[in-house]
Formats: structure tokens, C-alpha cells, sequence
């Protein structure tokens, strides 16, 4: 049993930082503060996490990996319904993680690993939201020239990278707190899968329409 604390003591850290870093954003969050929230000394916590930048790094890895298996299943997306669950939940995931878009700029400045792991984050986005426009292009929910694919993926991948920033200016005291949560991600899932809707078959087109109202009803209540 001895043998299983120190790794339940690493993952209670990792939850705690990122709740911290998701609650004050990342630059302001020392380990001293970390520490003090989990009532372990600084000594413990540098035992398992030598330094802050392995902190962001892990808690980046853990991301990662499960963004790349979430966006695997873009090809099996055939209509705005089975779309907008997609969409639903990678934002549910960068909403999970949002220190890392809260504060991208100031983190990609001073992380080297994370500079080029974030460019391979948007490859991939780009790479799976193409795979997505193309399954649903032949199952004819979309009816889109193979010319405007790419451009229209990467606005969309443009939407999901910076959309965090556009809600903190929109509401800066609460756009980022947990009960913003639901109507930051209607916003998101209905900001990008509006860039479709030139494209999409009639019946779907009005199908998006009923499901934004239909979430947005929800929201409200």
C-alpha cells in the first residue's frame, strides 16, 4: 500500500494545479500557493514535481493525448447531429484545460516544448475537422467545393483556439468560471458549426437552427 501514495499524492496534485491554474490563470499561480492549497509542504511537492514547467508540461500531456483519441472519431461525423456532439465535447475538453488557451500567448513564450507541441495541436485539428467536412460531404449533409475545405477548416480550428480569449473579453470577472461553463460551450459548438451553415443541405441547415434553440432553451433554465 506504502507503495501507491506517492503516485495517488502526484495526480491529487496535478488536479488541484489545474484547478488553480483554470480558476487564476497559470502565471498567477506559484507553487507556494499550490503547496499551501493541498496543506503538503514545498518539499513534498518538489519531490514529485521538481519545477512549475513539469507541472504544465504533464497536465499539457494529459491533454493532449486525450484530444488526439477525441479527434480520431471525426471521420465517423455524418450529419449536424452527430457534428454538433462532436464539437460539444472538444470544447467540454479545452474547457477542461482552458489555463492553457486562457494564457496561450504568455505560455508558448516561455515553454519551448509547449511552442511546438501547440503547433502540432493545431495540425491535428485542422487534420480531423478536414476528415470531418469530407465524411459529411459524402453522405451529403454538406455540399461543399474540395476547394473550400481547407479554409474552412481552418476557421474553424481558428474559432476553437481563441474562442476562450473572445468569452474572457466579453465577461472578464466570470466568463471563465465553472457556472459559465454550459453557455460558453453552446456559444463555441454554435460559433463554429456556423461557418457550415452556407454549406449544409437544407434539412440539416434547419436542423442546426432547432438544436441551437433547443440548447439554448436549456441554458436559460
Amino acid at each position: 500500500m506504502a507503495k501507491k501514495a506517492p503516485r495517488r499524492t502526484a495526480e491529487r496534485i496535478l488536479e488541484v494545479t489545474l484547478e488553480l491554474f483554470n480558476r487564476f490563470g497559470e502565471p498567477n499561480v506559484s507553487t507556494t500557493l499550490i503547496s499551501a492549497e493541498m496543506g503538503i509542504s514545498p518539499g513534498n511537492l518538489y519531490y514529485h514535481y521538481p519545477a512549475k514547467d513539469e507541472l504544465i508540461n504533464t497536465l499539457f500531456d494529459k491533454y493532449e493525448s486525450a484530444l488526439n483519441e477525441l479527434l480520431n472519431a471525426s471521420d465517423n461525423v455524418r450529419d449536424v447531429e452527430d457534428a454538433w456532439f462532436f464539437m460539444h465535447t472538444l470544447f467540454e475538453l479545452i474547457w477542461q484545460y482552458r489555463f492553457l488557451y486562457r494564457d496561450l500567448n504568455d505560455l508558448l513564450s516561455k515553454n519551448r516544448r509547449l511552442e511546438t507541441h501547440f503547433q502540432s495541436v493545431l495540425k491535428n485539428k485542422s487534420r480531423s475537422v478536414k476528415a470531418m467536412l469530407d465524411s459529411m460531404s459524402r453522405t451529403g449533409a454538406l455540399r461543399m467545393d474540395s476547394r473550400e475545405m481547407e479554409p474552412t477548416a481552418t476557421s474553424m480550428v481558428v474559432v476553437l483556439t481563441y474562442w476562450l480569449s473572445f468569452e474572457y473579453v466579453r465577461d472578464p470577472r466570470r466568463a471563465l468560471e465553472p457556472e459559465s461553463a454550459q453557455a460558453a460551450l453552446l456559444r463555441g459548438a454554435h460559433h463554429v458549426l456556423n461557418l457550415l451553415a452556407p454549406y449544409l443541405e437544407a434539412g440539416q441547415r434547419a436542423h442546426l437552427l432547432s438544436l441551437v434553440g433547443a440548447y439554448s432553451n436549456a441554458a436559460a433554465q
